[in-house]
């Protein structure tokens, strides 16, 4: 077996990175992501199997960390009793989020390329996998509150899937815009404000 020679593997992602952000992912060229890093097509195949290989490399493992961190978010507040997650229900997601934002842009090329150059991979569905953790957890909270808001047809799944969405869509538009991230985590606390003061009108109306 021919020894890789270093330094190739981190060239290439750089180069790969450079290529999907220019191009997306179904029209980015290994060809011209070899050349940009002095290598082969081959090479490329040798360290990451194929092109969908090649991006998974870069992305997946920023992917897999936020949505873990969500999930530990998630865990943490429905491990309080159900008073206290009634009274803190949408301040604490909202405010872990403003940490999460640190991490999105401490890796700020890699949710660019997650939110707007994925398609065609599995990772296109990113938002969409936030969004299902969000559902899932919410309808704990109101089993674990002993709200009847979902049995008596005031938040029904496809009414809450529509806020969760247009709330990860409208925080992931910081990303998409290059805001700065000052100013970027000030938004998302007024958009976790905005889209909680809908979800306390619902639940409180109930």
């Amino acid at each position: 077996m021919a020894k890789q020679i270093e330094g190739v593997y981190e060239k290439i992602l750089e180069c790969a990175t450079k290529e999907f952000l220019e191009k997306g992912y179904t029209d980015a060229s290994l060809r011209t992501i070899a050349v940009n890093a002095g290598t082969s097509t081959n090479s490329i195949y040798v360290r990451f199997k194929d092109k969908e290989g090649l991006f998974a490399a870069i992305v997946e493992p920023a992917a897999e960390e936020f949505m873990s961190r969500c999930r530990n978010i998630q865990e943490t507040f429905h491990s309080f009793d159900s008073e206290v997650q009634r009274q803190e229900v949408g301040k604490y997601s909202s405010n872990a989020m403003l940490d999460m934002m640190d991490y999105v842009y401490d890796h700020f090329d890699v949710f660019r390329l997650l939110l707007d150059a994925s398609y065609g991979t599995k990772f296109q569905h990113f938002i969409d996998g936030l969004v299902s953790l969000e559902e899932e957890y919410t309808w704990k909270w109101l089993e674990a509150t002993g709200s009847r808001l979902k049995q008596e047809g005031r938040l029904t799944t496809e009414l809450y899937h529509m806020m969760v969405t247009a709330y990860f869509e409208g925080i992931f538009e910081v990303v998409r815009h290059d805001i700065p991230r000052e100013d970027a985590k000030e938004y998302v606390a007024l958009m976790g404000e905005y889209h909680h003061a809908g979800f306390l009108a619902i639940v409180e109306n109930a």
